[in-house]
C-alpha cells in the first residue's frame, strides 16, 4: 500500500499542475470543448438543463456576446479591407486621370516652348538681318555720300575748267589782236 500511496500523491500533483497553468494557445477545438463544457454548466455547477429555460448564466452570456463581437470585428475587418481597396482604387484612378492630365499640360507647354523658340530664333534672325541690313544701308549711305562729294569735286573741276577754257579763250584772242 505504500507503494500504491506515493503514486496516487503524484497524480493529483500533476493533475493540479495542469489545472493550474493556464493553456498557452489553446486550439480552436478546446475554445469550443470548453465552451460546449461551459455552457452546460453554470459557476454553481448545475447543468443548464436543470435551470429553467429563460435563464441563462452570466458568463455564457458574455461569452455569446463577445463571439458576437468578434465575428462583428472579422465582418467589419473584411469591410474595412473592401472598403480601403475600393478607396485605394478610387485613388489610383483619380492620380491617374491627375497624371494624364499634367502630361497633357507638359505637351501643351512643351508646344509652346518651342513655337517660342522658334519665335525667337526667327527675331533673332531677322535681327542678324536686320543688322546686316543696317550695316549694309550704312556702307551705302557713306558710298552715296562719296559719291556725292565727287560730283561736288566733279562740277567745281567743270566749272574751273569752264573758266580755264574761257580765260584760255580770251588770251588767245587778245594774242591774235596782238600779233596783227
Amino acid at each position: 500500500m505504500s507503494s500504491y500511496y506515493p503514486r496516487t500523491k503524484d497524480l493529483t500533483r500533476t493533475r493540479k499542475s495542469l489545472t493550474d497553468s493556464p493553456p498557452s494557445s489553446p486550439s480552436p477545438t478546446d475554445k469550443n470543448y470548453r465552451h460546449d463544457r461551459l455552457s452546460r454548466y453554470d459557476s454553481s455547477g448545475e447543468s443548464a438543463t436543470d435551470k429553467p429555460l429563460g435563464r441563462t448564466s452570466s458568463y455564457t452570456r458574455r461569452e455569446t456576446r463577445l463571439a458576437a463581437m468578434n465575428r462583428q470585428e472579422q465582418d467589419s475587418s473584411t469591410k474595412d479591407y473592401k472598403k480601403m481597396y475600393a478607396e485605394a482604387l478610387h485613388e489610383n484612378e483619380r492620380l491617374k486621370s491627375r497624371l494624364q492630365d499634367s502630361k497633357q499640360e507638359l505637351v501643351k507647354i512643351r508646344s509652346q516652348l518651342e513655337k517660342v523658340t522658334q519665335r525667337h530664333d526667327r527675331i533673332s534672325e531677322r535681327s542678324t538681318v536686320l543688322e546686316s541690313e543696317k550695316r549694309e544701308k550704312q556702307a551705302l549711305e557713306k558710298r552715296v555720300s562719296d559719291m556725292e562729294e565727287e560730283l561736288k569735286i566733279l562740277t567745281e573741276l567743270k566749272s574751273d575748267n569752264q573758266r580755264l577754257k574761257d580765260e584760255n579763250g580770251a588770251l588767245i584772242r587778245v594774242i591774235s589782236k596782238l600779233s596783227k
